[in-house]
């Protein structure tokens, strides 16, 4: 009989910790006020017990005692220490004034409000939100536990409770005077002074600590344009407002401030940790975008030139942007939640946005694509001027009115632009007419004299470029004149054709060669005045008349192609000088708009 029993009693221990044994995953029951109860008293004793021996399993189960408190009207900064502190507060009471029996406790869900006997302890039903339905103390419990304890601190644990939650009183109480006890404005004199002393002693932590800083540079480098010198001396302000939050924010703990007080004070230093954190790393994007540009300025590609920068402004809007979240975060909102409250609007933003986007990718194609480059002299349909700037939405470009204009990226990609800035060669064409009575001699030999000017001339373009008698006109000869010249903008375009036309004015006027007026003219031959044709033209020898050409030759007696020296282009005079305030190259790759 005794075997049997001593097996059957096994068999029920065995049961009985199988049935009490928790899951890690087991919800906490708070589905009428006897559970809510239960699960607290409970979650409170094993804390107890963690505290005792250091069982960090133990210790855990203060959050889920915290669970079983309804916090909603606590901030959300501070938020899971106010309910650490009421779930031992509570506790504390609770074992000083009754002895839980949870036969007299209800166990229905039907039941809205329900109060701890002789006590304004509650336990109140959920109605909406997230918990509804769920049974947890009320928000004025919550309020209140600090004044409950007040009142019943100094009474004995009651017999049969489980003796609080070893809850030690603050060490101000032990340490600050009683004239610093007082209250003045709603605080304690001592709180008010530790906050204003705390204030110049952070202060003095930022300079302390940014001095440290600094101290360190020469051991970075010595080299003040290094990029580790610049990435240390980024951070160095920023460095000193982190460690001043850092000791602020120790501070308000140790101080012992309560409510709105305390959530105010948390929220500034947790702003001002976030905010120089931001700061930071937003000096920090500089000194990337330097290291960047240098090693584009290396490479022999140009898109890295222009990538470049946009990729600099791309990493300061994200390290904005991810910034205001993480302080929206650390401040103890839920950043997911709110984005996917802003979901409702998403398709209107995306609508509203959507030219922002076309403009953006529009960027990108510009920067992969290159049909322009900043400093290249562009003209489309609606704008021609010199390219200053290609950023996110917008290209600007400076007009040779000197205005600035800003073609959106996603017109610029879909229209045609002609880059008259990447232009190898300046075509020149012009049409000479000369007289009607220039004889063929003469005619030959200007057209020499045009061919060795043009050879002459450092500028031109040697292979390619024509001088031929094309055809009679109205009232002349006409003689075309087609090159192309090697400048490197408009200005130097026009000297060097001022020049080039000058020294055809020369040759003409060597060769008594005349140019002919679009006017009619009536051509008597019988004035006594007047020589005949053949005795005026009697010397032109071929031999004579070639000679009078090669003059104009390259070395030769006449040529000039850099002209006379009596005209000095305006660009080149020393009283020139850019207009304050304004690009002095802005109007320095104008143009009358011919192409290749």
């Amino acid at each position: 009989m005794k075997p049997f029993l001593g097996m059957l009693l096994l068999s029920a221990a065995v049961i009985s910790n199988l049935s009490f044994a928790r899951s890690p995953l087991e919800p906490l029951k708070t589905d009428h006020p006897r559970d809510t109860m239960r699960s607290y008293m409970e979650a409170m004793n094993d804390y107890r017990k963690g505290v005792k021996t250091g069982d960090e399993k133990l210790l855990a189960r203060l959050n889920d005692a915290v669970r079983t408190l309804n916090l909603d009207n606590e901030s959300p900064i501070t938020r899971q220490e106010r309910g650490r502190e009421v779930a031992i507060l509570l506790k504390e009471t609770i074992d000083r004034v009754i002895v839980i029996n949870y036969d007299y406790i209800p166990e229905d869900p039907a039941t809205e409000r329900w109060r701890l006997k002789d006590t304004e302890i509650v336990i109140s039903k959920i109605i909406e939100g997230e918990r509804s339905g769920e049974f947890l103390f009320s928000p004025a419990t919550v309020a209140r536990t600090k004044e409950f304890y007040n009142k019943v601190k100094d009474l004995p644990y009651v017999k049969g409770s489980g003796q609080g939650a070893l809850y030690k009183a603050p060490w101000q109480d032990d340490i600050v005077p009683e004239w610093a006890r007082q209250d003045v404005l709603g605080y304690k004199l001592w709180q008010l002074l530790a906050l204003l002393a705390s204030t110049f002693i952070g202060l003095f932590v930022k300079i302390l600590s940014q001095g440290i800083w600094n101290s360190f540079e020469g051991l970075v480098s010595k080299d003040k344009e290094s990029i580790p010198f610049k990435a240390h001396h980024a951070v160095s302000r920023p460095i000193g407002l982190i460690a001043a939050s850092g000791f602020w924010f120790f501070t308000v703990h140790l101080l012992q401030f309560e409510g709105l007080t305390e959530t105010v004070l948390l929220t500034v230093v947790k702003v001002t940790f976030g905010v120089s954190v931001v700061w930071g790393l937003y000096r920090l994007v500089d000194v990337v975008e330097i290291g960047l540009m240098r090693w584009a300025e290396s490479t022999e590609n140009e898109l890295d030139d222009h990538l470049m920068p946009l990729i600099a402004k791309t990493v300061r809007v994200l390290t904005v942007v991810f910034g205001v979240l993480l302080v929206i975060q650390n401040l103890g909102f839920n950043v997911m939640s709110l984005l996917a409250g802003l979901g409702l609007g998403g398709l209107a933003f995306a609508l509203a946005a959507k030219d922002t986007a076309a403009n953006f990718f529009g960027s990108i194609m510009i920067l992969i694509d290159q049909p322009f480059r900043i400093g290249d002299w562009i003209k489309t349909n609606s704008v021609e001027g010199t390219v200053e700037d290609i950023g996110f939405r917008s290209t600007r470009v400076r007009t040779f009115y000197n205005s600035l204009i800003s073609v959106p990226n996603s017109a610029l990609v879909t229209t045609n632009i002609d880059n008259l800035g990447l232009r190898e060669y300046r075509r020149t064409v012009t049409s000479l007419g000369i007289t009607y009575d220039t004889p063929t001699e003469k005619i030959e030999a200007f057209l020499e004299g045009i061919k060795n000017i043009l050879f002459a001339h450092p500028n031109v373009r040697k292979d390619y470029f024509h001088v031929v008698f094309e055809g009679f006109g109205d009232s002349s000869l006409n003689i075309m004149v087609y090159f192309f010249l090697v400048v490197d903008d408009w200005s130097e375009e026009l000297v060097v054709k001022q020049n080039v036309y000058l020294q055809i004015i020369d040759l003409a006027a060597e060769l008594g060669v005349e140019f002919a007026y679009p006017t009619q003219t009536l051509h008597v031959e019988t004035f006594p005045e007047k020589k005949p044709y053949v005795e005026r033209h009697q010397d032109n020898e071929p031999a004579k008349l070639k000679d009078m050409a090669k003059k104009f030759s390259n070395r030769g007696e006449r040529s000039q192609p850099g002209g006379k020296g009596i005209f000095t282009p305006p660009y080149k005079s020393p009283e020139s000088q850019p207009f304050e305030g304004s690009d002095s190259d802005n109007a320095s790759d104008a143009g009358d708009g011919d192409g290749l």
